[in-house]
């Protein structure tokens, strides 16, 4: 760091400190926008990127969205009807699919970020999920491909089911959509992000709230119009409605080729990672040294010391949390000019990025129970929507699968109001470009969505009570509400989960840390099936079946399951308040908030003097 003479003054000192810190966020402005054409040539300004290049991209998220969903979403029906397998394996099937597509995430992002660029990724795996769609349309049209006609339910489920090369062929159709979905997910959320600079924060917030109404639009379309075409005119017909909707998809995707900013992969994304752990393992019984300065790599903070032009660089400021990883840094004095192996010595910038990602942990697993919440809406809601009166008038009855687009129905409308009327509002109090940071985001959604749970409670306790004692179906328009609630939680966490991840992610990381966000959908499904279980081996006894063991809403106990998840979701808001206030960002990575000036300003934040060595996050509690 730039220091003036021992004796010099105050003012000269802090203008010292200004220009290190103004230096840092030159060289991570200039890291983070190192991007290439389609040929690999230097992107020019005016030619590549912003909200015209990401256009193509929320194409492929509105029509993968529709192909994806429109297949899962009735899924069990053509496994249960065509295939014949039993119900409960059916439920399997589907649950593993669902938990398949979200944990393949992960495996898209390292690609990604490792070896292919998002590009390449989007286009392999956008093809692979095609020939699954194109495969389960002729499976389902083909008769020699599937078991003999039969009906599971008036012969007992006594239908003869899929086996040999039948299941083998459904088998590799339904992991082909399952992968490649699972790889494109991540990928399409990170390029279309990438077409902005990380410094434009109110670009990028308005562009995920635009990939957030890509995927409403997506899912609308596909849990009115395809369910619709899947249920009259037969599987075979929605599967290629499905092939035909990637399609488009994917003419949107490659049209943008020529207009894309292309981050480059970095290599392997997990190996320096590693190394931070394994040096500081290794040199677990070394002291930590008081001043941080005398931590390898902290002279990367001096200007005149720095190659701006290195793209090798990533410069990050050392905080205080961790600091058993700061002995990684610790640089062995023997007299000798040997340089140590990259495993047993690490830059401060290189732990500092291990820092970031053990701290976005416990942000991601508070996510997971709201989730779960989203599990009950897909399954034990829909059930309850079979056990109420669904005539809309004497000849027209809602499927209860179609509740779950009256979330989106509200969104359509919700999303576009809250960019034109709810930012600019909270922008004249918070002073933020975004209106309130991702982290308040994802809190208010979270609080809101045990909401949800409390309304479908209520209403599940007055269902069963009118059914109990007088024999009387309520209006499946009762169960509307704990959609609504949810679908507006939805809302504030997802695309602030998103938005966070993706604002906090490290050069070459984008995708693999947006690849999070699904993964938390996954865990919420597992999580949804563990509960259950344990609510039945926990609330049963010697006079019969636990709460929800009996196949009958009207002698199970939803209403106090749903109960349980109210008051889980409600704790875990209070848990994420604690996790969101003890996040903190680390200074040279945080640019342009209400409480941090932007790159280039003095701000009396960035104070190399003081002990706390890190600012921490604006979050839900003021």
């Amino acid at each position: 760091m730039i220091m003036g003479e021992e004796a010099g003054t105050r003012k000269n000192l802090k203008l010292g400190e200004s220009v290190a810190v103004s230096a840092v966020c030159v060289i991570r402005e200039e890291q983070e926008d190192i991007c290439v054409d389609w040929r690999g040539r230097p992107c020019k300004p005016n030619r590549h990127g912003g909200m015209s290049a990401a256009l193509f991209v929320l194409g492929l998220q509105a029509f993968e969205m529709m192909a994806i969903a429109a297949v899962g979403n009735n899924l069990i029906t053509y496994v249960f009807n065509d295939m014949h397998f039993p119900l409960s394996k059916s439920a399997n099937i589907v649950t593993n699919f669902i938990g398949t597509v979200f944990l393949l995430s992960l495996l898209g992002g390292f690609l990604s970020d490792s070896y292919l660029g998002s590009l390449a990724t989007m286009l392999v795996f956008g093809f692979v999920e095609l020939s699954g769609f194109i495969l389960l349309s002729v499976q389902a049209h083909v008769p020699n491909l599937r078991p003999p006609k039969c009906n599971m339910v008036t012969n007992g489920g006594q239908c003869a089911e899929a086996k040999g090369y039948k299941a083998v062929i459904f088998y590799v159709a339904l992991y082909l959509v399952a992968i490649g979905s699972g790889c494109l997910k991540p990928n399409i959320i990170s390029h279309g992000a990438d077409q902005f600079k990380k410094q434009h924060s109110k670009k990028l917030s308005t562009y995920f709230n635009c990939a957030y109404f890509a995927f409403c639009t997506g899912e609308l379309v596909a849990l009115t119009v395809l369910v619709w075409v899947q249920t009259h005119s037969g599987m075979d017909v929605g599967f290629g409605v499905s092939a035909a909707a990637m399609t488009v998809g994917l003419i949107s995707l490659i049209g943008g080729t020529l207009f894309y900013r292309n981050k480059p992969p970095r290599g392997s994304i997990f190996t320096p990672i590693a190394q931070v752990f394994v040096a500081a393992i290794t040199k677990r019984k070394q002291i930590c040294p008081s001043n941080s300065e005398m931590l390898y790599g902290s002279q990367n903070l001096v200007p005149q010391r720095v190659s701006v032009s290195s793209a090798s660089i990533r410069t990050l400021l050392h905080t205080e949390k961790f600091r058993f990883l700061d002995k990684a840094c610790i640089k062995i004095q023997d007299g000798t000019q040997a340089q140590e192996s990259p495993w047993r010595l690490c830059t401060v910038s290189q732990v500092e990025q291990v820092k970031i990602l053990l701290s976005v942990v416990p942000i991601f697993a508070c996510t997971i129970i709201f989730n779960t919440i989203l599990a009950q809406l897909q399954t034990f809601s829909v059930q309850q929507g079979s056990s109420m009166n669904a005539r809309l008038t004497n000849n027209v009855q809602i499927p209860p699968a179609s509740l779950q687009s009256i979330p989106y129905i509200m969104l359509i409308f919700l999303v576009p109001l809250y960019e034109t009327a709810f930012v600019p509002i909270a922008r004249k109090f918070t002073k933020r470009e975004s209106g309130i940071s991702p982290l308040q985001r994802v809190g208010i959604g979270l609080f809101i969505a045990t909401f949800s749970m409390v309304s479908a409670a209520i209403i599940e306790n007055k269902r069963r009570t009118a059914f109990i004692e007088s024999k009387k179906t309520l209006s499946i328009f009762w169960i509307a509400p704990q959609f609504l609630i949810f679908g507006l939680s939805e809302m504030f966490t997802a695309v602030g989960l998103i938005e966070f991840f993706y604002k906090q992610s490290l050069e070459g990381m984008q995708s693999f840390l947006t690849a999070m966000t699904y993964c938390s959908y996954s865990f919420g499904f597992y999580l949804s099936s563990l509960l259950v279980s344990l609510v039945n081996r926990v609330s049963s006894n010697s006079h019969g079946g636990g709460w929800l063991s009996d196949n009958d809403l009207n002698k199970d106990r939803l209403d106090l399951f749903y109960w349980l998840l109210a008051s889980l979701s409600l704790i875990n808001f209070f848990n994420y308040l604690f996790w969101s206030r003890w996040y903190s960002y680390n200074p040279s990575f945080y640019q342009n908030d209400a409480h941090h000036e932007p790159c280039g300003q003095h701000s009396d934040n960035f104070n190399f003097n003081s002990p706390l060595k890190h600012i921490e996050a604006n979050n839900i509690i003021p």
